[in-house]
Parts: C-alpha cells; sequence; structure tokens
C-alpha cells in the first residue's frame, strides 16, 4: 500500500475535522489543508477561522485560504504541491480546474447513501423526511454536483427520536472511518468504482438543498409527525421557529424550538391552541395529537427547558401565530 500519496485536504467546519485526524492518524502524507477564509462570526463579530484551520495549525500542517478557487495565484500554489489525491469534506463547490487536478482525482465524503440526499444538508432533511436509515459515502468529484461513481458506502439506522446534531456526531465517526478506507483502497489500487444509477433501484434520489428561514417555520396546520421531525431535523442548527402572539397587544415573540416531545391522541381542541400548567408543561395541539415543547429559546435569551421558560413568561397571555 502506497501510504507516500501526497494528499491536499478541504474542508471546514468541524464535521470535517476528525477525517483528517484519521487521515492523518492512518500514516497518509497530508501536505496542505485548504479551507474557507477566516470571518467575522458572532455578536462582537471576531474574525474566527474554521474548525479544520485550527486542527492543522496545532500539526504544522501548510494551509491555503483561497476567496476564489479560479484565482491564478491559488491555482499555482496548488499545482505545486503535487497532490496525488485530493479528499473533500464538508467543502464548497469546486471548479474542473481544480477537482481534475491530481494524479487519482479529487474524492468526497457526503453524508448520505448517495445516490440519495444530493446537495448541502442531507443530515437534515433525512431527518426532517423521517427516514429510518442514513449513512455516507466516498465518491470521485465530477461535473454535476453530488453525481460522481462512488467508491465505499456505510449505512447508519436513524431511530425515531434521533435529532440531527446526534446523526450528525454519529456520521462524522462513522465518515471519518470510511474515508481511511477509502483512501487504503485508492492506495493499494484495488477498487472498483460504481456509478450511482446502479445504486438507485430503479427510485428517484430525494434532494437535500440549503435550508432557508421559511423552510424552518413551523407549520402548525401540518400532521404531528410532520412537526416533529421537522424540529428534530433542525436541532439543534439551525432550529424550528414559530412565533407567539400577545392577545392583549398583538406582540409578536420568535421562538427557536430544539426539542419537543410528540403525543398521539385525539382531540376536539383547535389546532394551535396551547395547552400549559403553566410550571412544567407546555403543549400545542396539532392534527393526530399533541407536540409539548421541552427546550427552546425566544429572541434576546439563552435557550432554556420548558420549567425555566414558564417561569418567566406567562403564557396564558400568548396564543400561537398561525
Amino acid at each position: 500500500m502506497n501510504k507516500d500519496l501526497r494528499i491536499v485536504y478541504m474542508g471546514t467546519p468541524d464535521f470535517a475535522v476528525l477525517p483528517l485526524q484519521k487521515v492523518i492518524e492512518a500514516g497518509y502524507n497530508v501536505v496542505a489543508v485548504v479551507t474557507n477564509p477566516d470571518k467575522p462570526a458572532g455578536r462582537g463579530r471576531k474574525v474566527q477561522e474554521s474548525a479544520v484551520k485550527t486542527y492543522a495549525k496545532e500539526l504544522g500542517i501548510p494551509i491555503l485560504q483561497p476567496e476564489k478557487f479560479r484565482d491564478p495565484q491559488f491555482l499555482e500554489e496548488l499545482a505545486a504541491l503535487k497532490a496525488d489525491l485530493q479528499l473533500v469534506v464538508a467543502f464548497k463547490m469546486l471548479p474542473e480546474v481544480v477537482w481534475s487536478m491530481p494524479k487519482y482525482g479529487t474524492m468526497n465524503l457526503h453524508a448520505s447513501m448517495l445516490p440519495a440526499y444530493r446537495g448541502a444538508a442531507p443530515i437534515n432533511w433525512a431527518i426532517i423526511n423521517g427516514d429510518k436509515e442514513s449513512g455516507v459515502s466516498t465518491f470521485i468529484l465530477r461535473h454535476e454536483i453530488d453525481t460522481g461513481a462512488v467508491l465505499l458506502q456505510q449505512a447508519v439506522p436513524v431511530s425515531e427520536t434521533m435529532t440531527a446534531g446526534e446523526l450528525h456526531d454519529i456520521l462524522m465517526e462513522v465518515g471519518a472511518d470510511l474515508l481511511v478506507k477509502s483512501v487504503d483502497a485508492i492506495a493499494s489500487g484495488e477498487y472498483t468504482l460504481i456509478e450511482q444509477d446502479k445504486l438507485s433501484n430503479g427510485h428517484e434520489p430525494r434532494h437535500a438543498p440549503k435550508i432557508f428561514k421559511e423552510d424552518m417555520k413551523i407549520d402548525w396546520n401540518s400532521k404531528l409527525k410532520d412537526i416533529y421531525n421537522k424540529v428534530r431535523g433542525l436541532s439543534p442548527f439551525p432550529a424550528a421557529w414559530f412565533e407567539l402572539e400577545s392577545i392583549a397587544t398583538g406582540e409578536v415573540v420568535p421562538v427557536k424550538l430544539f426539542v419537543a416531545e410528540a403525543k398521539e391522541s385525539p382531540s376536539e381542541e383547535c389546532i394551535g391552541k396551547i395547552i400549559s400548567d403553566g410550571k412544567h408543561d407546555m403543549g400545542i395541539i396539532v392534527d393526530g395529537g399533541v407536540l409539548y415543547i421541552k427546550e427552546l429559546q425566544i429572541a434576546g435569551k439563552r435557550r432554556m427547558a420548558i420549567d425555566d421558560f414558564l417561569r418567566g413568561f406567562n403564557v396564558e397571555q400568548y396564543k400561537v401565530k398561525m
């Protein structure tokens, strides 16, 4: 097995750190890391570096942070690295001039069982859609996004209560190991690439587009299970949301919802009605039962458990804005 492969690693968030760590621990030669430029973040707008950059700095790995991938200086620096293989984990779309550069091409780790959930948010959409299974895939990049031939895949079961955050952490671990196995396969020359149409079983794949604010808003006229799946599919980030409206003044309070519990039950109550003991429990009547709120956050406040919220907020004076 040729562990002298020159590897350039491309990634930005926490999800991409463990795979990088595992590749290095496996003895591979990561000659550089490509990650997003530093940018202001948070309330103080302090300049922050990516999780991948922070890790690479600790190990003394050279770092490239191009503003544009077609920048001649960046392309010159990338070519000078003479990479045999590029690895991409949770990163931006790359132009062909970048992904076609290495001898063995560019391999991407994607958080789904391709061809299912091509796109930017595969973990969120798998939970939102109530899937019982997710997984990770490694594939070789080509022009159309997330369509390249697959090298390896690993399925992961999804429980009925699992959140996107919990699935993220599981797939990060499974994906890191799968990426190392995939690099091992390339290094040994013993691998087969499978076109995605042979993995689809004749089904049209669901897509996983970027999630926008309106996608995150709860429609209280939806069925209980669909609302519950949306909450856990967006928890802890970017978080499902709704609005409470003051009965007296019409003041609107935005609410992010992180943790909920679904209880099926027949009800003749109006959809959207709040039920609460004012101390420990708060639920909202929906089609098929009650969605009990367990953790939430209102604008300008910290995330809190429902009993903490009810101690400082008179929910009887509000209604759900439909």
